[in-house]
């Protein structure tokens, strides 16, 4: 507990941000941070609530409430509080492998489940959190520590995503010596090649693996396992295998004109960017560009919402996004959406931020299906048919989508990015260790237990779970990396180093 009254006598503050039309020139981080004493005054509104919800980590009305990887965050904003930085780093790293990754990129469900929240602003934890991984990067507190003794067992990881980097850094440090492998040119994963630099220095993510390195794991890039090296060689070399390759496969979007060009998924898109912006400042020209066009994102979730932002940087002529859902409502639902539930309230998000400031309005149409593309002479793209939607009930329960009659619309569009959510993973390293998929075609494992059919093949993450947010994957490759270990040490015997 920090101070009983704290949460009484201090108001939320949050992180400021860069001004929205200035950001959108360059492509670093946009948010700024606050003092020491502004940190410490905001951790004082931490109470004592009894029982702490924020770091419960459920699952709740097909949301998270609370902190998948059970932050121990009522023990570091009293810390905190009391100056005791270093100390609350320990803390934090006791359940979180990566702080300076969520402390970005969460959406903070925390937040959502907090105490506080019930009767103002909540906690915020999101800041706070950032701050104490980056004061200990600064401090020098941050440092490699290699396991003392090794245990002989030989472990692959299958992706470098948050699951596979958490999951490979939790066995490192239990002594197995673990290989990762990652088909991509860089280790990350979605951190590196699937969120923007403005959301995500990747510095802070070579930071981190150069870290991992150090201490002992061994990365291989550009090598995709399933063709590059058959998955039961793999299976055959190690001791175990951990699959945490991610669910990229990107959902279908198909209706009338879907195969014009002009017309590209989002992690295509992204990935293009963010590739290009490594490798040259985008020089070299090897990115799906935006510049000069009217743009039209489908989707309303995160991965569209850094596709408005890419977009805006291009710069784009016009940026709007589509989503089926209706806008949701400026103050939280307490009947449909009680506490401790995700809230969902009206937000602008960085990108809508971002619009607003440079075209004068939310990017954002709500309640809006997509009928069909047209494109001109040439096969591109020129415009999309739409039309307005209500969700219904039908007769079997189900909740599907009816057009309203008499609200059809054109937009002009020569560029058209679908971020409509993934189909689960590729399939090739599925097929060939002949694993069960579940209804969604993700890699079925005991959930809590993560093995597949195959003894020593396990699977964590997006892989298993579907696609979700970061803090779950690291949550999975935490978990996974236990039950490995428990294997190791029960089925198989060795000799330690």
């Amino acid at each position: 507990m920090s101070t009983p009254t704290g949460f009484m006598e201090y108001s939320r503050q949050i992180q400021a941000e860069r001004n929205p039309a200035e950001r959108v020139l360059d492509w670093k981080e946009f948010h700024l941070h606050l003092t020491e004493e502004e940190m410490r005054t905001q951790a004082s509104r931490c109470m004592d609530c009894g029982t702490p919800y924020c770091h419960t980590g459920m699952e709740l009305a097909s949301g998270t409430s609370g902190c998948p990887v059970n932050n121990l965050i009522p023990e570091w904003n009293h810390l905190v509080y009391r100056g005791l930085w270093q100390e609350a780093l320990e803390r934090l790293h006791a359940t979180n492998n990566f702080p300076e990754f969520t402390g970005r990129v969460c959406p903070a469900p925390c937040e959502g489940s907090c105490t506080v929240g019930l009767i103002g602003e909540p906690v915020t934890i999101k800041s706070i959190e950032e701050e104490i991984i980056e004061r200990g990067f600064r401090e020098g507190w941050v440092t490699a520590k290699p396991p003392q003794r090794r245990t002989g067992k030989r472990v692959a990881v299958v992706g470098s995503g948050p699951a596979g980097l958490a999951c490979a850094d939790q066995l490192n440090q239990a002594g197995h010596s673990v290989t990762v492998y990652e088909r991509d040119d860089r280790i990350g994963g979605l951190l590196t090649y699937g969120i923007p630099t403005m959301k995500l220095d990747k510095e802070v993510v070579e930071r981190r693996v150069r870290l991992l390195a150090e201490e002992g794991i061994r990365f291989v890039t550009n090598i995709e396992i399933g063709t590059d090296i058959p998955a039961r060689e793999l299976v055959d070399q190690y001791d175990a295998v951990v699959l945490c390759a991610g669910a990229t496969k990107p959902r279908e979007f198909v209706i009338e004109g879907s195969d014009l060009e002009g017309i590209h998924y989002a992690m295509d898109y992204l990935n293009g960017t963010i590739k290009s912006y490594l490798n040259s400042n985008l020089e070299d020209g090897c990115y799906v560009s935006a510049a000069g066009k009217d743009v039209i994102v489908i989707g309303g979730g995160d991965t569209g919402t850094d596709c408005v932002a890419t977009a805006l940087r291009h710069g784009c002529r016009s940026i709007t996004q589509f989503g089926t859902r209706p806008q949701a409502p400026a103050v939280r639902d307490e009947a449909a959406n009680p506490w401790p539930q995700f809230p969902n309230v009206y937000t602008l998000d960085y990108a809508h931020q971002e619009a607003k400031a440079l075209y004068g309005r939310d990017p954002r149409e709500f309640s809006i299906m997509t009928t069909r593309f047209v494109g001109d002479e040439e096969g591109r793209v020129k415009e999309l048919h739409t039309v307005q939607i209500e969700r219904i009930v039908d007769e079997q329960g189900r909740k599907t989508y009816r057009p309203i009659p008499g609200t059809e619309r054109v937009y002009p569009a020569q560029l058209v990015i679908v971020a409509v959510g993934f189909d689960g993973p590729e399939a090739t390293l599925i097929e060939q260790l002949g694993l069960d998929t579940d209804r969604h075609t993700n890699v079925k494992a005991v959930n809590g237990k993560y093995g597949t059919k195959i003894s020593n093949v396990f699977a964590a993450g997006d892989m298993r779970r579907g696609q979700s947010l970061v803090v779950w994957a690291i949550h999975e490759g935490r978990e996974a990396a236990r039950e490995v270990d428990m294997y190791l040490a029960n089925h198989l015997s060795s000799c330690p180093e």
